[in-house]
């Protein structure tokens, strides 16, 4: 299963609160759920924070699911996104700041069944690999090394990995290796995380294995449009 997300700014003139409300209550009903090959499909929307300074990269993400290479590349010769989902983007977003990748994921932390909704807020993590590290060395680590120091936090509900697919490094270098997906109860129980002991050794991990000039944080809260359970 093709689990792709879609990292979204809002178009000028759009405040974050428009943006999020259009993209959930007009394109995502109206358009992109319309698609037939999307199995599963969710819109995270950025939860804004009282030490947030200046502008955010992306206010949102949308996951999508998609059974395979083949049914993806159906989707994108459909009238539903030919005809609807594409023209509809330039009206609510900045589509020159969108990022996509393809990923693969993988649970670490299984929290409640895959099917039934996760409760809470979700912080999603987007990581590059350090410079001279190859992917295979970056996935080893993250998995090996990195992902029980994570699954220690305090609070931690849900977690998990999503690497980009490799078929993205035959074409080019993406602009990111894992997407990480980290699920709490809520804002406070993430900020007791982010003050713990254990939160201290994820960071000071990061250095063995990330370029943290290229790590981005997005706290967000999922809305699901298809989903949990496919159609």
């Amino acid at each position: 299963m093709i689990h792709q997300l879609i990292f979204a700014a809002p178009k000028p003139g759009m405040t974050e609160e428009e943006f999020q409300r259009y993209w959930l209550d007009v394109h995502a009903v109206h358009y992109a759920s319309k698609i037939p090959q999307i199995r599963r499909y969710a819109i995270d929307t950025r939860i804004a924070r009282p030490d947030d300074r200046g502008e955010p990269l992306w206010s949102g993400i949308a996951e999508i699911w998609l059974e395979n290479e083949e049914e993806q590349l159906a989707s994108l010769q459909t009238p539903e996104f030919l005809e609807g989902a594409r023209i509809d983007e330039p009206r609510w977003a900045a589509f020159w700041r969108t990022v996509v990748l393809d990923t693969d994921t993988e649970v670490v932390v299984p929290g409640v069944p895959e099917d039934t909704v996760q409760p809470g807020i979700k912080l999603v993590l987007l990581a590059k690999r350090r410079e001279g590290m190859s992917v295979e060395e970056f996935r080893r680590h993250s998995r090996q090394t990195h992902a029980p120091l994570v699954a220690q936090l305090p609070g931690l509900r849900r977690y998990y990995q999503s690497y980009t697919r490799d078929s993205w490094y035959g074409i080019s270098e993406p602009p990111f290796d894992a997407a990480y997906h980290v699920w709490f109860d809520g804002l406070e129980s993430l900020r007791h995380a982010e003050r713990s002991a254990q939160q201290a050794a994820v960071q000071d991990d990061y250095k063995n294995f990330l370029n943290e000039q290229y790590l981005h944080v997005l706290p967000v809260r999922q809305h699901w449009v298809i989903g949990p359970r496919a159609r």
